[in-house]
């Protein structure tokens, strides 16, 4: 039974910038830079044959390429703080990718996603690290900014069940048009 989600990948040098990151933060447990990403839609553990049909349903996507930049960090959780992300510039075309998912995917059967789609890239999941120091971390590093970079593709990966992030295997890719 695979554990599946949508996500856009990030280009290398993205991911270096965001690696940059890493460190002065007690009580990160900081993701490995391969495993940086954008998570479109949680689709959770399915039966293969209902892996399957999520995947031929998104493979039914045609939209558009378009460009993202990273701008900025967060943390959720505000008593206390269990994520860091760099945050996504939001543009129409993401919103609307990720919306064209989740209406195709409830009408395969599945669940609507009970949280706010809030585009991000998860740079480290915090055990201990208490306000404060997340305070002092975001008010040091908070106006990260990458140059925008291009689209073209969105992916269906699978995950066995962890704490953390990854490792993530790409199932399927899908082409947005040029």
């Amino acid at each position: 039974m695979p554990r599946l989600f949508t996500a856009l990948e990030l280009p290398s040098d993205i991911a270096f910038s965001l690696s940059l990151l890493r460190g002065g933060l007690p009580g990160a447990r900081w993701i490995d830079p391969e495993n940086y990403h954008v998570t479109l839609r949680f689709i959770g553990d399915v039966a293969y044959d209902v892996a399957d049909e999520v995947a031929h349903t998104l493979a039914q996507i045609s939209r558009p390429s378009f460009k993202l930049a990273l701008s900025g960090l967060g943390s959720f959780g505000s008593r206390k703080p269990h994520s860091l992300w760099a945050g996504i510039s939001a543009v129409q075309e993401l919103k609307e990718l990720q919306a064209e998912q989740e209406r195709r995917l409830q009408r395969l059967g599945l669940e609507p996603e009970r949280r706010k789609f809030t585009p991000h890239v998860t740079l480290a999941r915090l055990r201990t690290a208490s306000q404060a120091d997340v305070a002092t971390y975001l008010a040091l590093r908070g106006d990260f900014r990458t140059p925008p970079f291009e689209v073209g593709r969105f992916v269906l990966l699978s995950s066995r069940a962890s704490r953390g992030g990854g490792p993530y295997i790409v199932e399927e890719a899908y082409p947005l048009a040029a």
